[in-house]
């Protein structure tokens, strides 16, 4: 039953998964955001034994999709064909600023910040 948080970026991509029952997040890592993406977070999947993955919806500040949404619903799409496990968005305003103001910048953040979307999730979900 273990899940696995993505907060989406350009340049970088955090990873964060739940413990083996499915009940809380933790930060995992940074992985670059470049041609082996997919292959990487697949790789991640079948490491893990992934259940079901939830990525931060990326919205701008009215709400409506940003640039970055788009690029996100790519890899949902992507990735539901390769490996067919449940997807769900969750909203990922202001993780970033949350993760910094709980641990500092480092260049964990992008990890901090899914486990913060998946923390969110699971709590509203379980």
């Amino acid at each position: 039953m273990r899940k696995m948080g993505i907060d989406y970026g350009t340049k970088n991509i955090g990873i964060a998964f739940t413990d083996e029952g499915g009940v809380m997040a933790f930060p995992h890592g940074v992985i670059p955001n470049n041609a082996k993406l997919q292959e990487t977070i697949e790789q991640l999947i079948a490491e893990k034994e992934v259940t079901e993955i939830v990525i931060g919806h990326s919205l701008d500040r009215e709400g409506k999709p940003n640039e970055i949404h788009a690029a996100v619903e790519a890899l949902m799409t992507d990735l539901t064909l390769s490996i067919g496990i449940p997807i769900h968005l969750q909203p990922e305003q202001y993780t970033s600023q949350e993760a910094k103001r709980i641990q500092g910048k480092n260049d964990q953040i992008d990890a901090s910040a899914a486990a913060i979307i998946l923390n969110s999730y699971l709590n509203l979900n379980t």
